[in-house]
């Protein structure tokens, strides 16, 4: 599904679990394989994409959108971290990505954000 945040963003959630079952991630980042396309935040990565609302309940197996294993997967290592941009259980590892890929947004911890600002 797709949703608007701060009333100029759009985020691509992906539903993961059968209907009735609460359980989607959030699409935060994607590694483009042609052009030069910012994909690194659930904004840019929409925006860039093309992305909107009326994308909301597409099927990703047929629908505009559709998710496909690569033709030559490489093998990788998930890093694990702490969620993005909310307040409530931010603490908790459940922000997953490719380890060292450079199209990943950056995790700035709490600390260090709040270190920034002042």
């Amino acid at each position: 599904y797709v949703y608007l945040i701060y009333g100029m963003h759009y985020c691509l959630n992906i539903v993961a679990e059968t209907e009735g079952v609460a359980g989607c991630v959030l699409v935060r980042a994607l590694e483009p394989l042609t052009g030069q396309a910012d994909c690194n935040g659930p904004g840019k990565l929409t925006r860039a994409m093309g992305i909107t609302l009326d994308h909301y309940g597409s099927d990703l197996t047929r629908g505009p959108i559709t998710l496909h294993a690569p033709p030559h997967p490489e093998p990788f290592e998930i890093g694990i971290s702490p969620r993005v941009g909310i307040s409530q259980a931010a603490e908790l590892p459940l922000r997953f990505f490719i380890k060292n890929n450079r199209f990943v947004s950056r995790f700035v911890s709490r600390a260090a954000s709040r270190a920034r600002r002042r």
